[in-house]
């Protein structure tokens, strides 16, 4: 079974809306980190973020006013998050969206970013799965076969099911390209391509590790 060989921390925010720019804030963070081929540490909070809930994202999400003005303040799980990513790689579904809250969330208590880059498991699955009829985590996970254990819309829940599509991308990878061990930075380097040209950029990239592994032998 293909494995990731460094580690990646798979993110979820849950938030006010959809732009820090707008004034949108985080109510739920999780964070867990990939080893190997299994999920091994995580970092899982409400967020009281300061601000008034909308009753449209308490409907989506189940997240009450009551439940992030009882929850850690920000500056603290902002802080504890940045911690637990470090500088190793993020990944998150639609990742874009996630990181420009968590540059921002940094940007408000000083703190950069250290991740060492980003991958998109959406941008991921459309160039390894094509031809799916949706991409949205939910319509993903389930033809995939990978099954919801928690509820929509919250924090660990999305960021599992995320996680386990990255490791079902991994073993994909394995079974048909022969690669044992997956690095993070090939996953970037297949978000940034077209879909067409993914097929072949795989098979040349499965050559040279197999002519580096004959190499080493």
């Amino acid at each position: 079974m293909s494995i990731f060989e460094r580690p990646i921390v798979m993110l979820d925010f849950e938030t006010t809306g959809l732009s820090p720019d707008a004034g949108d804030r985080i109510t739920e963070v999780a964070a867990l980190r990939i080893v190997g081929g299994e999920i091994r540490d995580r970092y899982v909070s409400l967020v009281n973020c300061g601000v008034r809930i909308p009753s449209f994202i308490t409907q989506l999400t189940g997240i009450s006013q009551d439940m992030v003005d009882s929850a850690p303040p920000s500056q603290r799980v902002v802080a504890e998050l940045l911690d637990f990513i470090g500088g190793d790689m993020l990944a998150a579904h639609n990742a874009s969206f996630d990181e420009k809250f968590l540059k921002a969330e940094g940007w408000r208590i000083g703190r950069p970013t250290g991740h060492c880059g980003l991958v998109c498991s959406l941008k991921l699955a459309r160039r390894l799965y094509p031809g799916l009829p949706s991409y949205k985590l939910g319509n993903l996970s389930s033809r995939l076969g990978i099954v919801f254990r928690g509820t929509a819309h919250r924090a660990e829940a999305d960021a599992e099911v995320s996680a386990e599509v990255l490791l079902h991308a991994a073993r994909h990878l394995g079974t048909s390209h022969g690669l044992q061990q997956v690095a993070p930075d090939l996953l970037v380097s297949i978000n940034k391509l077209a879909a067409a040209k993914v097929p072949v950029f795989l098979e040349k990239y499965a050559s040279l590790e197999r002519e580096r592994r004959l190499a080493a032998a």
